[in-house]
């Protein structure tokens, strides 16, 4: 059995059936939970993003959200939109979008909880936080021992996906979309890659914030605007579009009908692979983020789930369908049996190929959507990899923050900045059966532990829903307090509402405050 072989073993056993069912009834259950929060609270939604606070230690409700969409507007709404359409038909697409309504649901249940066990790292005095956390802390009262394991595997898993999985399908696109474009070579895509993400990730957190704020919001307007140029060139094909979508979303269109089960899966995998509601990584930026509340950034980062999905995914479906830019190939396999050959080739691997076809379209023979895809991807990629890098430094952060020795604990994070740098590098280089072969166990593992465990600790979330819902009807600024409600080993918040966290400090400066004023742990891990 070849690498390749074991890798597409893997990746069939991670995303069976089960963890198709289980994306899609979590995010039901959840919008069943929250009174379809994702909904009703749109308003709440929309008025965070450019309300939000913002400080020394954390960042705005937007900069997370930026830092977010960096992580999920990437590969995904691109190549992966392209695969989900090639080994599942156009039906995979109404699946993406069920996937994202209901998973908005989940995503404002683990980023509220992100919000909610949050801590300050002990060296930057910034706020770090995610799954890893609030696995260890939701009841670490009741079950020390299993909660603190099951945030180690977290962590573990998490840093393994972000720092070797997940690179590779960003870099990968990004080097062929560039080759197809004008040529250039993909080990040359890799150095220039290697070099401008030394730069960013060397930075830090605020770094990373500053970045994506300033080139994902951009970037996705202008591909959303060119996606509807492409949409009023080809107005006459909306009917078709739509038809082709909810036919094979269904079973009934003449040629998709027998893949109904493979639309399922591949909306629901490229679905979860694009706006990552429940894979966990949207808890990382969420807690990143100063606000008076942790309801107040699980709507901005339900709100995230929307953009990627109903906006830049849709684009690019449509994109896809409408010129005709695509191929079914059967058995979820590349080659030359198929389902379905539009007007383009067999030849063409599903992926930013797809895309740049359909692009192409409006001005044949002179490659202008070709070279427009590749720099749209080559940002979109390159903020996803900086995301990445952010997520697997917080999990190092957590699984070393008992580590008295703050060069140790720095030296680790060379290290991991060093194995990114080498992931990207060879990803570009590398076939991309493999690099998407890779992401999807990771995106799959990920999931697995995530919203396995959000099913079991969602209680904060709830109660945080509701003590929002009740304060905002009181017509005030909702204010938490974990103790209220209570909610335990949510130190950070208990010494904020007891006006013992400074704007500034950082986590060591904080336990001394804390130990000056007498409390009874005088080194709380904040």
């Amino acid at each position: 059995m070849t690498f390749a072989d074991m890798i597409d073993a893997v990746d069939g056993v991670v995303w069976a059936l089960p963890l198709v069912g289980l994306c899609l009834l979590a995010g039901l259950y959840f919008s069943l939970r929250t009174k379809f929060v994702q909904v009703t609270n749109l308003p709440d939604m929309i008025k965070q993003l450019f309300g939000g606070e913002k400080s020394a230690d954390g960042t705005s409700s937007f900069q997370s959200l930026m830092m977010s969409l960096a992580n999920r507007v990437g590969m995904g709404n691109i190549g992966g939109v392209a695969t989900a359409i090639a080994f599942g038909g156009p039906g995979a697409v109404f699946w993406m979008w069920t996937v994202a309504f209901l998973g908005a649901s989940t995503s404002f249940i683990e980023s509220t909880l992100g919000q909610i066990f949050k801590e300050k790292d002990p060296d930057t005095g910034e706020y770090r936080g995610g799954p890893a956390y609030y696995f260890e802390k939701a009841y670490k009262h009741k079950y020390k021992g299993l909660s603190l394991v099951y945030g180690i595997i977290f962590a573990a898993v998490t840093v393994f996906a972000m720092s070797f999985f997940l690179p590779g399908v960003q870099a990968n696109g990004m080097a062929s979309a560039i080759n197809t474009a004008w040529g250039f070579p993909t080990w040359g895509v890799a150095i220039v890659l290697v070099v401008a993400l030394a730069f960013i990730v060397i930075g830090g957190v605020k770094r990373i914030a500053k970045f994506a704020a300033f080139v994902v919001p951009p970037m996705a307007i202008i591909y959303i605007l060119a996606a509807l140029i492409v949409f009023f060139v080809n107005f006459d094909q909306i009917p078709r579009v739509f038809a082709e979508i909810f036919s094979g979303a269904f079973g009934v269109h003449a040629i998709y009908g027998a893949i109904i089960g493979l639309a399922i899966k591949w909306g629901v995998q490229r679905g979860i692979y694009s706006n990552e509601a429940g894979q966990g990584t949207g808890p990382h930026h969420a807690a990143a983020a100063e606000v008076s509340h942790p309801a107040k950034q699980g709507f901005v980062q339900a709100f995230s789930v929307y953009i990627d999905t109903l906006f830049v995914c849709s684009a690019t479906a449509f994109i896809i369908i409408s010129t005709n830019m695509y191929t079914v190939f059967q058995n979820e396999t590349f080659g030359p049996d198929t389902l379905y050959v539009g007007a383009i080739g067999t030849e063409v691997e599903p992926g930013p190929g797809f895309v740049q076809a359909g692009f192409d379209t409006l001005a044949p023979g002179i490659g202008l959507g070709s070279s427009f895809v590749a720099i749209a991807l080559a940002f979109f990629a390159f903020t996803t990899i900086v995301a990445y890098y952010y997520m697997a430094e917080v999990n190092l952060v957590y699984l070393t923050r008992k580590v008295k020795n703050a060069t140790v604990r720095r030296a680790l994070v060379r290290v991991l900045q060093a194995l990114i740098l080498f992931s990207v590098a060879y990803g570009a280089v590398n076939n991309a059966g493999s690099a998407w072969g890779l992401g999807d166990i990771g995106v799959g593992s990920m999931a697995w532990l995530n919203i396995i465990g959000i099913l079991v600790l969602q209680v904060p979330a709830l109660k945080a829903l509701k003590d929002y819902r009740e304060q905002k009807k009181q017509g005030i600024d909702p204010q938490f307090d974990p103790r209220k409600l209570g909610i335990k080993n949510a130190e950070f918040w208990e010494l904020r509402a007891d006006g013992v966290v400074k704007q500034g400090q950082t986590g060591d400066e904080l336990a001394a405050e804390v130990a000056r004023q007498g409390t009874e742990d005088p080194t709380p891990k904040l």
